[in-house]
Parts: C-alpha cells; structure tokens; sequence
C-alpha cells in the first residue's frame, strides 16, 4: 500500500529556516551597528579634513632696517612758483632716503631758497638730513646758513645774517634754527659767538649760552 506524504510541510521547514538565519544576522548586525556608523563618521570626517585646503598663514611683516631704499648722485632738484620764477633748489654729490625714519640724506649739500619777498637764503654742509615733510634741516660738518640783506612785507629792513657750526637744526615750521654746539652768528658786521644758540626768524631775536663774546662794530 502506498502512501504520499504532503508536501507543504516540507517546503515551508526550510523558509522558516532561512527566516530565522535572516533575523539572526540583523540581531547580530543592529549590536554593532553604531559602531560601523562611529567609524563611518570619524572617516568621513578624516576625508573632510584631507579635502579641506589649509588656510595659507600670513606672512610676517618685514622689519624695516636702517638701509637705503633709493640713492641719487650728482643730482639737482628745482621747485618753481605757478609764475615760472625759482623757489628752491638742493644740489649734492650723493642723496639715500632711509624708509625706516622717512629721512633723506645729502652729502656735500648746497640749497638756495627764496622767501615770499624774494630773500634769499643759502645753506652749505658736508652732510643734510630732512625728514620726510621737509619741516626740518640737520646741518653737519663745515655748516653755514646765509641770509641776504633785504626787506620782509612791511618794509622794514633785515639786515645779512650768517650762521657757522659743525651742527646747526633747521626748523622752517617755527622759522627757528638752533644749535646745542659752538656757533658763529655774523649780523651786518657784527659778530657773537656762544657754545649754543637759538634764532627765532620771526621775532628776529638770538638766545645765547655759554661763553659768549660779541663784537660790535661803531655804527
């Protein structure tokens, strides 16, 4: 006698099989999980960060030093009024502009200079240093300053004026020149000399000090 046994129980052992196996791998999956999600961002942020393009460090300003950064030679420079006449003129042998001190240094200077009334006024020195608005003059070695005799805007009369130092300062704000070394003050024909001095152009008025010795000639 034959018998036949049915098939669906037979079929559907094996699915339930392969179920259970599934859901066994996602228990074991869904433990570690966060720990793939963990290393899956920290290389992610790893990539982000070799992507990223290092922002370039500025570089340090350079110190100024005290060296040239222009020099002129055998040079001569001439201002002129809108009326085409001469103002100034600076001539010398050698100029260096120092960037660090904004100062322009001349050897073997000579500079002329016309006043609004047309007073002339003349400076020599084996060395001139300005600074960079040409307010100030420092006069060195063999220094002489020379203003012609004439007349200021009132009329009056100003007599010839020379100035003799190894240092004389220039100060064309205040029409002041000084010194703090032995110089030679030369008024007309008279002659004071001190071991320094300060001349107000304005007030047209010396201060002395030290030894001072005048000679003055009979008028």
């Amino acid at each position: 006698m034959n018998s036949t046994l049915p098939l669906e129980p037979l079929v559907k052992a094996p699915q339930r099989m392969v179920k259970k196996r599934v859901y066994q791998f996602w228990d074991q999956v869904s433990i570690y999980l966060p720990v793939l999600l963990m290393g899956l961002l920290a290389l992610a942020s790893y990539w982000l960060l070799r992507a990223t393009p290092i922002p370039e460090v500025p570089p340090a300003e350079r110190e100024l030093v005290h060296e040239p950064d222009y020099r002129m030679r055998r040079f001569s420079v001439k201002v002129f009024d809108a009326n085409g006449r001469i103002k100034s003129e600076v001539y010398g042998a050698e100029g260096r502009h120092y960037p660090d001190t904004d100062t322009l240094e001349i050897d073997k200077a000579r500079i002329r200079n016309y006043s609004p009334e047309g007073l002339l006024t003349t400076a020599t020195a084996q060395r001139v240093t300005s600074n960079g608005d040409n307010t100030e003059f420092v006069l060195e070695g063999d220094a002489i300053v020379v203003r012609q005799a004439g007349k200021n805007a009132a009329g009056k009369r100003l007599p010839r004026l020379e100035f003799h130092g190894e240092y004389l300062r220039v100060l064309t704000k205040w029409d002041m020149l000084a010194s703090d070394q032995p110089v030679l003050l030369i008024r007309d024909n008279d002659q004071m000399r001190a071991d320094s001095m300060v001349y107000r152009g304005d007030r047209q008025a010396a201060m002395l000090k030290g030894r001072v010795k005048v000679q003055m000639q009979p008028r």
